[in-house]
């Protein structure tokens, strides 16, 4: 792939640095605000979280990407732009990453031999250890045997297949690009609404087994995906129910192998909870984690919703358009609860939690993400059903019954139920 002197732009060309690395060495480096990086490998031999880079080809990383480039038998890079804190590291866990792939693809070899089930690989610890990182590099290594191997991200926090407020799935074909991350072709993609299991802690733990009972039909129907296992991305909350919701997807999706990151307490948690049978390993997390504050967390997910509905880049040019209110049917998962006290005499407690409310749609809906169902009647489950992708309210014209949305597709719409998030997103491209 060709870099042009347009793709450069923002880039300091005044600042140049080259770096030589030894083998099990890392280059690690954090892309300074509002500016833009370029990486060249200029001889040697590299990789970037699994992915191998390719000699003389320009790699262009945005304004605040934190970036780890390991080589296992020495390289020299050039960046060239303003970066943070750009230095090399012998302090590596890459070699433990490798060894824990090698074990799960001897499981892989052994499910190929014996027509079973490959390995579940569940990646858990607090938040800003990594987790995101690891699943990537397992996947990247996997795919590169010619695996084809499921990302199950439940970490709605962040949105690894799709954006946040969402659960999905992904079977990865081929390694992520060292930019722009794995090819997201035809994801499974569940709404959920909220960027914390804790908006709907029922509502989180029906999805989770809803997504595996999916990944369980999909590997009965594929003998590749079968063997080839999944790896499985969780949220950072580790306590109290968070804790209780990691135990309810290590269940779910049968999980054998438990990656604990840098949390003592935690590995031992979960060896006291789960059976015997699940390989649970502690490792520690990268010294180059770099911890998030949360007003960098909140940037973050603007950015992937942008990215939805721009493109990497802003290479994509979404549609606005008006969609009446008798086209589309909007819902509200969850309904408050009533005292127990407004209850009648032996009357139990309904769960809401997972109930269907229709909304009317009024100015109040104005920058919020609305998820379009693949339902096509209410007879489905429009809880348990998965999205055809999402359009951001623009505005909203009472008198007129009509509101405007951002879509990444012109209309008509394929669907008519919408499902709201609470997550909202300020357009300030338009």
């Amino acid at each position: 792939m060709s870099v042009t002197k347009a793709d450069e732009k923002g880039i300091d060309h005044s600042v140049v640095k080259d770096f030589k690395l030894a083998k099990d060495n890392e280059l690690r480096f954090e892309v300074e605000t509002n500016q833009r990086v370029k990486l060249v490998l200029l001889d040697g031999s590299a990789e970037l979280f699994g992915t191998e880079l390719v000699h003389s080809r320009s790699y262009i990383f945005e304004s605040g990407a934190k970036i780890a480039v390991f080589t296992w038998f020495g390289c020299s890079i050039r960046l060239t732009g303003k970066n943070e804190a750009a230095y090399v590291s012998k302090d590596t866990p890459m070699i433990i990453y490798l060894n824990t792939h090698a074990a799960c693809e001897q499981m892989r070899k052994t499910a190929d031999q014996e027509d079973i089930r490959g390995p579940r690989i569940m990646v858990v610890g607090p938040q800003d250890v990594g987790k995101s990182t690891v699943c990537r590099i397992l996947l990247n290594y996997s795919v590169r045997m010619g695996r084809k191997t499921t990302l199950l991200d439940l970490d709605v926090g962040q949105g690894g297949v799709s954006i946040p407020g969402t659960v999905g799935a992904l079977t990865v074909e081929r390694p992520a690009d060292p930019v722009d991350g794995f090819e997201l072709k035809v994801p499974l993609v569940y709404h959920f609404g909220h960027t914390s299991p804790n908006g709907n802690i029922k509502l989180y733990e029906t999805l989770i087994s809803r997504l595996a009972d999916v990944f369980n039909a999909k590997c009965d129907y594929n003998r590749l995906i079968k063997h080839s296992g999944c790896v499985i991305n969780t949220c950072g909350w580790i306590k109290g129910q968070g804790y209780q919701c990691l135990l309810h997807a290590a269940q779910s999706f049968e999980a054998d192998v438990v990656i604990v990151l840098d949390s003592e307490r935690l590995y031992n948690d979960l060896k006291r909870d789960l059976p015997d049978f699940v390989n649970i390993i502690l490792q520690p997390k990268s010294p180059g984690v770099v911890e998030r504050p949360r007003d960098v967390r909140r940037d973050y997910r603007d950015s992937k919703i942008k990215e939805y509905f721009y493109g990497p880049r802003k290479i994509y040019f979404p549609h606005a358009f008006d969609v009446s209110f008798q086209d589309v049917e909007l819902f509200k998962i969850g309904a408050p609860s009533l005292p127990d006290s407004c209850l009648p005499l032996g009357v139990e407690q309904e769960d809401t939690h997972t109930k269907l409310v229709p909304v009317t749609p009024g100015r109040d809906l104005v920058h919020h993400i609305l998820s379009l169902s693949m339902a096509e009647s209410l007879d489905e489950n429009l809880i348990e059903t998965n999205v055809a992708g999402f359009v951001v309210v623009t505005n909203v014209d009472v008198d007129n019954q009509v509101f405007s949305v951002l879509s990444p597709a012109p209309r008509p719409l394929p669907r008519r139920y919408f499902l709201i998030m609470d997550t909202r997103f300020i357009d300030i491209n338009k």
